[in-house]
């Protein structure tokens, strides 16, 4: 690997191919949403929180009909706990989802009362059901210009770091500040490389090593 805007744009490109230009949104709406960021409403506010509650653990065909399930019945017959957990059978996520529903306008009205984007990502942390990488994630599909560190990225920036020895520190759970460093390192490579936001990068570097595209 080595970097550079070729190897970027290339993998961008088989991506595209394959049909697998997606998160929960296109690549294309996702860039879009970057580069000037969409104030959403409540409703949608929700739908991303309730998007990235379920994608944990799963792959993105299975989070994406799994959500499309519950929102449908969400917009119908509101936050019905009985009803969504035939749908999805886990009490915390859908728990998290009724909450994060019943109380959309305030959260979401929280969120963007937050000056900046630290701020806001905070904000998000103590949604329920959100922790430090899922609230990344979920900042992302919000527009914010940031990357998720899950350890599919934490394992190519110490790829990127030409430091094998800090593989040992990778926490999924917990990221360290070496491993941090080692992720903005190459995301800055690759922003001034490519000229695109790197939450756009995060997006194309992820889902290429899921499906195995990028070797590690």
């Amino acid at each position: 690997m080595d970097f550079s805007r070729q190897w970027f744009f290339e993998i961008d490109s088989k991506l595209r191919a394959s049909g697998l230009d997606s998160d929960v949104q296109s690549f294309d709406e996702i860039l879009e949403n970057l580069r000037m960021r969409k104030i959403c409403s409540a409703d949608e506010f929700a739908w991303h929180c309730s998007y990235v509650i379920l994608a944990g653990g799963f792959s993105q065909k299975t989070a994406k009909k799994i959500h499309k399930n519950i929102m449908d019945l969400l917009s119908q017959g509101g936050a019905d706990f009985n009803s969504l957990i035939k749908i999805f059978n886990n009490k915390n996520k859908i728990n998290a989802i009724c909450k994060i529903w019943e109380n959309r306008h305030s959260f979401c009205d929280g969120y963007y009362a937050c000056c900046d984007t630290d701020s806001r990502v905070k904000y998000l942390e103590t949604l329920p059901h959100i922790g430090k990488i899922t609230a990344h994630h979920l900042a992302r599909n919000l527009g914010e210009d940031l990357v998720k560190y899950d350890i599919w990225i934490q394992r190519l920036g110490v790829a990127f770091s030409g430091r094998p020895e800090l593989g040992s520190k990778i926490n999924n759970g917990n990221l360290v500040p070496e491993i941090k460093c080692a992720c903005d390192d190459m995301f800055a490579h690759l922003v001034q490389e490519t000229g695109l936001p790197r939450g756009y990068i995060d997006v194309v570097l992820w889902k290429a090593l899921q499906q195995g595209l990028i070797k590690l």
